[in-house]
């Protein structure tokens, strides 16, 4: 059986129209090149060999997604250097006017003018953004993003943000960086991305703190993850009562493994039943993005 069929089994199993995924990445080609190269390289961030499975060209990307049954999905970039968000979000919101399933996205860096290219984006109907605290080397308690997180928190519009030490810790990673913002600005909308590996007690305690702040499943759960940031085995009753922030979430096109089998992972983790499974690969997500 060919892996579009196998994946579209396991929604269909569970009566689905399909899949959200809120994790998935589109880039200008010249970035998506350079993320792969940085891949390859098995660079500082990445810390060990990191093959592409789905490494292909934009519209082949596209069927494959389609292909599985994803039916929504994201186009997620970000920045690692000063005037690089604003240019990276004409992009984005070009993508998204020209590729209907993909949820408008956009991004940030901590710089003067992050406050304005934001509010342009959230006016102009973006769905979500993404923060990458790990790639950007920057702190999110940044005074000069303190103006971009109330104006996400005001417009309720979620941010996926890569805030937690894995693979590889950066100098602003961690839970209490995120902390600190939350306290600030209590009703952002954030989805930690991977679970918050390794940290995934100190995540799931916040996602427990403040109502707004979801997780997603991004890599976790997976033989590759697990060899070096294994789940806590006593968290499993915190994450099956946390179903309703719970989100899925693939990394494609950048993993080491097969879509089928992140998703065969998430089907098999201790005690989670059919409702959950529901919840996590596709309602959470509607009612997040309010999807049809």
């Amino acid at each position: 059986m060919d892996e579009p069929t196998s994946v579209r089994r396991i929604w269909e199993s569970l009566g689905l129209p399909g899949i959200v995924d809120v994790h998935t990445h589109f880039m200008p080609k010249n970035v998506m090149d350079k993320v792969w190269q940085y891949f390859d390289a098995a660079g500082p961030l990445v810390g060990r060999p990191w093959p592409i499975t789905y490494r292909s060209d934009e519209q082949a990307r596209l069927d494959t997604l389609r292909r599985f049954g994803v039916r929504a999905f994201t186009s997620l970039v970000y920045p690692h250097k000063p005037d690089m968000a604003a240019w990276l979000n004409q992009w984005t919101a070009q993508f998204a006017a020209d590729t209907p399933d993909c949820l408008s996205t956009a991004t940030f860096y901590p710089e003067p003018t992050a406050a304005g290219y934001v509010q342009a984006a959230i006016t102009g109907g973006t769905q979500v953004f993404k923060a990458h605290v790990q790639v950007g080397g920057y702190d999110p308690t940044d005074p000069l993003l303190d103006e971009v997180w109330g104006l996400l928190a005001e417009a309720a519009v979620p941010v996926v943000i890569h805030c937690s030490s894995g693979p590889q810790p950066g100098n602003h990673t961690g839970p209490d960086p995120v902390r600190a913002v939350l306290r600030r600005h209590p009703r952002l909308r954030l989805i930690v991305a991977h679970m918050g590996m390794p940290e995934y007690t100190e995540f799931l305690d916040l996602a427990e703190g403040f109502s707004g702040v979801a997780l997603d499943t991004t890599m976790a759960f997976t033989r590759f993850s697990e060899e070096t940031m294994p789940f806590p085995v006593a968290e499993y009753p915190r994450l099956r009562a946390l179903g309703d922030r719970i989100l899925w979430g693939s990394d494609f096109p950048n993993i080491p493994y097969g879509y089928l089998d992140a998703m065969t992972a998430v089907t098999r983790l201790p005690g989670v039943d059919d409702d959950w499974l529901r919840q996590v690969f596709h309602d959470n997500g509607v009612a997040l993005f309010g999807l049809n």
